[in-house]
């Protein structure tokens, strides 16, 4: 939770931003008696398990246990910290976000500096375009005519032009800016040894990097002359842009996802492979920006669509690099195929040879990451050699191990019999004598019994679910008589004596502004709330047996306290007292 934000100006937002109706824009909904379900939109699934409480104003998936409030839906769904949730919610709401009460010089330093760079970066982009219409950027618009680049395109991505390295600082400089944001921004560097301020992309073309906030956060350059210097180059990283959690051209991607639905992701290398298949009609395409594919990139696509293909350059060595970002894609549960283009070719070179029908059969053409796996490994050994098909065979099962059913398993050692005249039953064999290879072990969830210490860990939840949503024969029941151990326990039971104290309402919502995410214990009491476990006589019955567990589990641990006391106790009026206490508790401990 963001500090400095007034309380009651979150309790608005949340007021004004059901999360039925947020939720609802992003994933299809169903109601079901008194919640709304759908497909979770942070896993893949195909059965329903998310769940929306609309009385409480929290989500909870049954599946990978994703959980929160309105403010942490959109963090997720969008990929955004808390305050560009806050922000987002607040447009939706259209109220305006208050001044924040900062606890520190820094923190309000911090974002008078963020908001700065992000003005800078907004003002250089425009810069950059003007440069471009200018009439002197003529090398530049000649690049952009000899790739057939279409002015719709151009200004869609807002192309622009740097026509040399002094003009930008100095136009940032006359137009008020510090020296210290321009430079924190990143588009600005100083001369090594002059101290003078120089443009990062000088002279280039330049690409601006938006993020799905619609922020422009970095810029991209292409040289237009034979240089020594990389072709391509980034702004380097900066508080508002990190290259490995951001994709270039994701800005777009997020509005046709809005407008019309987003079926899969194609992850291209660069700017130019970008923008002409979005030119072509493939408007579904995203840049990792030459890098291999991060965990961030893979989640950041997980947001848009549970289905991703890699369309990298068909130089299959360049490809191989990138099979540990299509294995962070797969950890990440999405469906990843290798689209396989020409050998020396880019998706670029594709669309111009064949146009959109060309680049459409290299998708139809994908292949999964397996296959592709396989393919890698077929490719570094002459078949024809024998110690080279060995060796092909052994890379070859290494890879098939890791199918995960038995079905794919046979197509590959179908594939691999065909590739090798090995018999297939031979094959089989040695995949069968292939060690395994380890996988990351999960930790293990504690298995429950119905022993008396999990009995009292079942019906503190109980309790505490029974309050917490309202239940009606809970409606006046006081949690200060019922200690509770568990920390999680402890403090939420803390919440709701502190709202009664007060004679402010319980929010279960309000708990995802106290516990970090994916707290496992406060996901068994949420999942209490759903279904019928809380409803009727049943649930004030259960309730009824839970206070018994309770009171008895309390009592045999006094019980267990006195006996030890009494023992060593030398004061014999003391002890007398001690042993009446006891009976007092086998008493009750009978009648239990």
């Amino acid at each position: 939770m963001a500090k400095g934000l007034d309380p009651a100006f979150l309790q608005l937002l949340k007021n004004k931003n059901d999360l039925v109706e947020v939720a609802g824009a992003y994933v299809p909904l169903e109601r079901k008696g008194d919640r709304w379900w759908g497909c979770c939109p942070f896993h893949h699934e195909k059965t329903p398990s998310f769940t929306v409480n609309a009385d409480a104003q929290f989500y909870y998936c049954f599946g990978c246990h994703a959980s929160g409030d309105v403010i942490k839906f959109v963090q997720e769904i969008e990929s955004v910290d808390f305050m560009d949730a806050v922000r987002i919610l607040a447009e939706r709401a259209k109220i305006p976000v208050p001044e924040m009460n900062f606890d520190t010089e820094k923190t309000a330093e911090q974002k008078r500096k963020r908001d700065a760079v992000l003005n800078i970066l907004r003002t250089s982009a425009r810069f950059y375009l003007d440069n471009l219409n200018s009439g002197r950027a003529d090398a530049h618009v000649q690049y952009i005519l000899d790739r057939k680049i279409d002015a719709r395109v151009v200004r869609k991505f807002g192309l622009g032009a740097s026509l040399d390295f002094k003009s930008l600082p100095q136009f940032l400089l006359d137009k008020g800016f510090r020296r210290d944001d321009i430079l924190d921004s990143g588009a600005v560097v100083e001369a090594s040894g002059s101290g003078r301020l120089i443009d990062a992309q000088g002279g280039r073309l330049i690409f601006p990097v938006i993020n799905a906030l619609g922020d422009v956060v970095a810029f991209g350059g292409r040289v237009l002359e034979k240089t020594d210097f990389a072709k391509y180059k980034n702004t380097r990283e900066t508080m508002v842009f990190n290259k490995s959690k951001n994709l270039y051209n994701i800005n777009l991607v997020k509005k046709l996802k809005t407008a019309s639905g987003l079926k899969d992701l194609i992850i291209v290398e660069g700017y130019m492979d970008t923008i002409s298949l979005y030119q072509a009609g493939f408007e579904n395409v995203c840049a990792s920006m030459g890098t291999a594919l991060t965990k961030d990139q893979a989640r950041l696509c997980k947001r848009y669509t549970d289905n991703v293909y890699i369309s990298y350059d068909g130089d299959f060595a360049g490809q191989k690099g990138a099979i540990r970002g299509l294995e962070i894609l797969r950890d990440e549960q999405v469906n990843v195929r290798v689209v396989p283009l020409p050998e020396g070719l880019d998706p670029d070179d594709v669309i111009k040879r064949s146009g959109h029908a060309g680049y459409q059969s290299c998708l139809d053409a994908a292949m999964p990451l397996i296959d592709f796996k396989m393919e890698v490994a077929r490719r570094e050994f002459d078949l024809s050699k024998t110690e080279e098909r060995r060796g092909y065979i052994a890379a070859a099962l290494k890879v098939i191990a890791e199918a995960e059913s038995e079905s794919v398993k046979e197509d590959l050692l179908k594939k691999l019999h065909d590739q090798t005249g090995m018999t297939y039953e031979s094959l089989r064999r040695d995949l069968e004598n292939e060690p395994e290879r380890p996988r990351a072990e999960r930790a293990a969830e504690p298995l429950l019994h119905e022993d008396g210490a999990d009995r009292l860990v079942k019906a503190k939840r109980f309790i505490l679910a029974s309050v917490l949503f309202g239940a009606k024969y809970a409606k006046n029941f006081d949690l200060s008589g019922v200690r509770f151990s568990d920390p999680v326990h402890n403090t939420i039971a803390g919440y709701i004596l502190g709202q009664k104290e007060k004679g402010e309402p319980v929010r279960a919502s309000a708990l995802f502004d106290i516990f970090e995410e994916n707290t496992p214990e406060l996901d068994e009491i949420l999942n209490l709330s759903i279904g019928e476990s809380l409803l009727g006589e049943g649930g004030a019955r259960y309730f009824e047996d839970c206070l018994r567990t309770i009171r008895r589990a309390d009592a045999e641990a006094e019980l267990k306290e006195l006996s030890a006391r009494c023992d060593a106790e030398p004061d014999i009026a003391k002890k007398r007292e001690i042993v009446r206490r006891i009976g007092e508790l086998t008493v009750q401990l009978k009648n239990f």
